[in-house]
């Protein structure tokens, strides 16, 4: 199998593996098993990277039973129409929070308050919810909520730690809109893009109590060096709920909490099993999916991953052989950040884009593992790795992920680009660039962490 044969079939088990973790299909069937009654009024809300097609499938399920949607709101990356006349669809921004997201907060408290105790709402949630409804808590500025998912962003803390700590300060997150929806019944439907699917962390958990407690957010904070470099009001929140002067985040113990049934309908594991399935119908005689998730620093794991792909080269016996991973890697980008308050602000007030490097952590991964294939020489040869978000987007980039087989670093050198200084400044984008080594979907529609395809060629 040669080299574009190779990349061919790990982008097919990569499609795949998104088309198995099809939002849609996973809310028809959710859906539909949510007991209504016809005197109930029904409420639509879907937010996240997947909420125009887990929407759309809501709606359909819904109008095929002769049931209503008195209203709700639809907040995604992009826009597209409603599936309902009655349910607002807007554009919230990700993944940093800025003027949309705002204005979809705001929007999302005026849908809420119209609520009452003998409604039902139906809440669809996804990966990227917590930027696209992002807004501060009152009293703190928007500005510095922006610049504390830029500082997150860049610290090497997974979703979950993230997400902990962007609910502690969100107006949404947290378990603060199920209390907005409260009494009425709230069914809270997830498409989890969290290794490990704890609920509360997808989207930042705005229909499901925060397990956090104050303690455990500074002690995340402290780890990835980030609590001094937060907003004044930010750490004095922080502190206030410590003496016991600020409320902490909701807890299971409130009462708007038995109003609320959640549950995880798609995951990581769908979308990996979809890809085994694809592998096994093409025939493939080794097909394994690994039990370990893909986790901690990015470059790491890329080497890990492309020297265990060498290794199980030599003992597949020369026959075709694919590895299949997921998980979520990390970055950390070293240099300072600007402390807020010193960034100028644009004319409409929102805060200019702190500049990153250009790469994300697929790519970063990518890249570590081209590095082990070269060097690796011969016994590398026939080894294609791919290494994607499900969403198809990695990182500030239009590339979902990279592509790179043992030929991919010599060709980064012979472009004029030195890859060992690009791995180390976290460029990654240009690098691979230049290679044709970038992998771009566009926007899948979903949202279930990443994916990493090793692929074996046969010997023959």
């Amino acid at each position: 199998m040669n080299a574009a044969a190779s990349r061919e079939l790990v982008e097919s088990l990569f499609r795949a593996a998104v088309e198995g973790a099809d939002p849609g299909a996973a809310t028809t069937q959710a859906v539909a098993k949510i007991s209504t009654a016809r005197h109930q009024r029904l409420w639509l809300f879907a937010i996240g990277k997947a909420a125009h097609a887990m929407a759309g499938a809501a709606a359909t399920t819904l109008q095929r039973s002769l049931l209503n949607i008195a209203g709700g709101l639809i907040v995604a990356p992009e826009e597209a129409p409603s599936p309902s006349a009655t349910v607002l669809a807007v554009r919230g921004d990700h993944p940093v929070p800025g003027r949309n997201s705002f204005a979809a907060a705001a929007r999302l408290a005026d849908v809420a308050a119209g609520m009452n105790s003998h409604d039902l709402a139906i809440v669809l949630i996804s990966g990227g919810a917590s930027s696209l409804i992002g807004a501060p808590l009152r009293g703190m500025s928007e500005g510095d909520f922006s610049h504390l998912y830029e500082l997150l962003l860049t610290s090497g803390l997974d979703t979950r730690e993230m997400n902990a700590v962007r609910k502690r300060f969100s107006r949404w997150g947290g378990g603060r809109l199920a209390l907005a929806l409260a009494p009425a019944s709230t069914y809270c439907l997830a498409v989890s893009d969290v290794i490990g699917d704890e609920i509360s962390s997808i989207g930042s958990g705005p229909c499901v109590a925060d397990p956090y407690t104050v303690k455990d957010v500074i002690e995340i904070l402290q780890r990835g060096k980030l609590y001094q470099r937060l907003a004044p009001s930010f750490r004095e929140h922080l502190a206030g709920t410590q003496r016991g002067v600020v409320p902490e985040t909701p807890k299971q113990t409130h009462p708007a909490f038995a109003h609320v049934t959640s549950r995880v309908i798609g995951n990581n594991r769908v979308a990996l099993d979809a890809a085994q399935a694809k592998a096994v119908a093409l025939g493939i005689p080794q097909v394994t999916v690994a039990d370990a998730t893909i986790a901690g620093p990015a470059a790491e794991a890329g080497a890990a991953l492309a020297r265990a792909l060498i290794e199980r080269r030599t003992q597949a016996g020369g026959e075709a052989s694919v590895l299949i991973c997921g998980g979520e890697t990390t970055v950390t980008i070293p240099h300072p950040m600007l402390t807020p308050g010193l960034r100028a602000r644009s004319e409409s007030g929102a805060m200019p884009p702190m500049p990153q490097p250009r790469g994300g952590r697929c790519q970063e991964l990518a890249l570590a593992a081209a590095r082990v294939l070269s060097e690796a020489g011969d016994a590398a040869r026939g080894i294609t790795l791919l290494a994607a978000g499900t969403d198809g987007r990695d990182g500030p980039t239009d590339a979902a992920g990279a592509c790179v087989d043992a030929h991919t670093w010599d060709a980064i050198r012979d472009a004029g680009r030195d890859p060992a200084a690009a791995l180390t400044a976290h460029e990654s984008y240009a690098a691979l660039d230049t290679a044709g080594a970038l992998l771009r979907t566009g926007p899948t529609g979903t949202n279930v962490a990443d994916i990493v395809i090793g692929s074996i060629a046969s010997a023959s």
